[in-house]
C-alpha cells in the first residue's frame, strides 16, 4: 500500500533516472554531500517556466525555420508573375576561316564574311509571362496557404509545449508535496516508535510491538527515498523542457489546488475547439493549397503568352550584314504563345494526383473533428471527476487524521493496541497521498482541457 507513493509522479510523465537525494524531513536538498557544496535550489513559477521553454525549444526553432522557408517560397511564387531582366555577356574564340568577298568591276574586293576569331557580346534581356491561364496565381495561392499552415503548425507546437511544461511543473509540485506528506508521516512514526521503546524499557509492552513499529518505520523510510528520487526525476524532466543543462534543484513557486470549474458545456467547448485549434486551421490551409495546385494543373491546358526583348551590343553583331569586326547595337521585341495540345497524359495524371491529395486532406479534417470532440469530452469529464475526487480525498484525510488522534488517546489510556495505532498511521499516509494524487490529477485535467479547446 505504501509503495504507491512513487507512482503519483510516474503517472505524470518521466521515467526513473539518477537524481540528487533530498532530505525527507524538510523536502529540500542538503547543503553539502561528501564535502561537495550543493547549489541552492532555483525558484521558478509556471509562467517563467513557459517563457523559458518557448525561448529555448529546438522544436519551435525548427518550425520557425520552416515557416520562414514557406514565406520565401510564397515570395518566389509571387515573383513568377513579374518580368525578368538579365544582363548577359560572353566571349567566343573561333578558328580562322578564309574570308569571303565579292569582287566588283572597278572596285576593291568587298568582304562579306571576314575572319573574326574574337567574338564579344553583351545583351540586356527581358522576359515577361503576361498570361499563364491562371497557373501563376494558383501556385501563389498554394504557397500562401502552405505558409499559413506552417504558421498554424508553429502555434500547435507552442500549445503542445505549454502542456508539456505544465505537466512537468505540476509533476514537480506533486513530488515535493508527496515528500512533505511522507515526511510528516515518518516523523509521526518515529515519535511513536520512540514512545514504544520507552514503554518497552518500562516493561509495559512486549518486544514484538516495537519490532512491528520499526518495520513500519523502515517501510516509510523506503517510500521517502522513492519520493525523493521521484522529485529528482521531475526536476530533470522540467530542465529538459526548459533547455537547461544545470544540475541544481528547482523549487516551484506554486501549490496544488482544485481545478477550476469547466466554463461551458461539452458541446460549446467542442465548437470552440474547432474554431481555435491551430491543428485544424493548418489542415484547412493544406486543403486550400491542394485545391490551388489542382487549378494550376488545369491551367496547363490553356495557352501561355509571354513577351520578350533585348538590347545587344556586340562585335561582330550577327544582325549586321555583312559582318564586320566593329561594335554595333541592335534590339529585338517578341510576343510568344505556347499551347500544349497533347502531353501523353501527364497533365491528367497530375490532376488526378492533386485531387486525390485534396480528398485526403478533407478526410483528415473530418477525422480531426471527431478526435477533438472525443478529446474535449474526455477532458471535461476528467476535470469534473477530479474535482469530486479532491473533495472525497480531503474528507478521507480529515477522517484518517481524526481516527489517528482518537486511537492515539486510547493507546495512551491503555485501551487500544499498537497494531491499531500503526494501521491508523498508514491510513493517514495513504489518505495524504490520495489527496496529493487527486489534486495533481485535477491540475493536469484542467491543463489538458485547455489544450483540447485550443486555449
Amino acid at each position: 500500500m505504501m509503495t504507491c507513493a512513487i507512482l503519483i509522479v510516474f503517472a505524470l510523465g518521466g521515467g526513473p533516472t539518477t537524481a540528487v537525494r533530498q532530505d525527507p524531513q524538510t523536502g529540500h536538498q542538503p547543503t553539502a554531500q561528501a564535502g561537495i557544496p550543493v547549489a541552492p535550489a532555483e525558484t521558478l513559477t509556471l509562467e517563467d517556466a513557459l517563457a523559458r521553454a518557448a525561448a529555448n525549444s529546438q522544436r519551435l526553432a525548427e518550425l520557425q525555420a520552416r515557416q520562414e522557408g514557406a514565406e520565401a517560397a510564397e515570395a518566389g511564387r509571387a515573383a513568377e508573375a513579374r518580368p525578368i531582366v538579365a544582363l548577359m555577356g560572353g566571349y567566343t574564340r573561333t578558328n580562322h576561316v578564309d574570308e569571303f568577298g565579292i569582287p566588283a568591276p572597278g572596285l576593291p574586293l568587298r568582304i562579306i564574311y571576314p575572319d573574326i576569331p574574337d567574338n564579344v557580346r553583351a545583351r540586356l534581356d527581358l522576359q515577361w509571362p503576361i498570361y499563364t491561364g491562371g497557373r501563376t496565381g494558383a501556385l501563389e495561392r498554394a504557397a500562401r496557404a502552405e505558409h499559413d499552415a506552417t504558421g498554424e503548425d508553429l502555434a500547435a507546437a507552442r500549445a503542445e509545449l505549454r502542456l508539456e511544461v505544465t505537466r512537468a511543473f505540476w509533476a514537480l509540485v506533486t513530488a515535493r508535496e508527496t515528500e512533505q506528506v511522507v515526511a510528516r508521516s515518518l516523523n509521526s512514526m518515529e515519535a511513536h516508535v520512540a514512545d514504544l521503546r520507552t514503554r518497552l524499557d518500562q516493561g509495559l509492552i512486549p518486544p514484538n510491538d516495537v519490532l512491528s513499529a520499526e518495520a513500519q518505520e523502515s517501510r516509510a523510510r523506503l517510500v521517502a527515498i522513492e519520493a525523493s528520487n521521484a522529485r529528482g526525476v521531475a526536476v530533470a524532466d522540467l530542465r529538459r523542457l526548459l533547455g537547461d543543462d544545470g544540475e541544481g534543484g528547482i523549487e516551484p513557486l506554486a501549490t496544488l489546488g482544485a481545478a477550476a470549474v469547466p466554463d461551458g458545456s461539452p458541446a460549446a467547448l467542442i465548437e470552440a475547439a474547432r474554431r481555435q485549434r491551430p491543428e485544424r486551421r493548418a489542415l484547412e490551409d493544406r486543403v486550400d493549397a491542394s485545391e490551388a495546385r489542382s487549378v494550376a494543373v488545369t491551367a496547363g491546358a490553356k495557352p501561355q503568352i509571354g513577351v520578350g526583348g533585348g538590347f545587344d551590343y556586340a562585335r561582330p553583331n550577327p544582325r549586321i550584314f555583312p559582318r564586320v569586326g566593329e561594335w554595333h547595337e541592335s534590339f529585338d521585341l517578341s510576343a510568344n504563345i505556347t499551347w500544349q495540345l497533347w502531353d501523353g497524359g501527364r497533365r491528367r495524371a497530375e490532376y488526378a494526383e492533386s485531387t486525390a491529395a485534396t480528398r485526403g486532406a478533407r478526410s483528415r479534417v473530418a477525422e480531426f473533428d471527431r478526435l477533438v470532440a472525443f478529446e474535449v469530452r474526455r477532458s471535461w469529464l476528467d476535470v469534473d471527476s477530479s474535482r469530486a475526487a479532491v473533495t472525497t480525498a480531503e474528507d478521507g484525510l480529515r477522517s484518517a487524521i481524526e481516527a489517528r488522534r482518537v486511537l492515539g488517546e486510547r493507546f495512551n489510556a491503555g485501551v487500544a493496541i499498537n497494531t491499531d495505532v500503526l494501521d491508523a498511521e498508514l491510513a493517514v499516509l495513504q489518505a495524504g497521498l490520495d489527496r496529493t494524487r487527486a489534486l495533481a490529477n485535477a491540475r493536469l485535467a484542467e491543463a489538458r482541457l485547455q489544450r483540447a479547446v485550443g486555449q
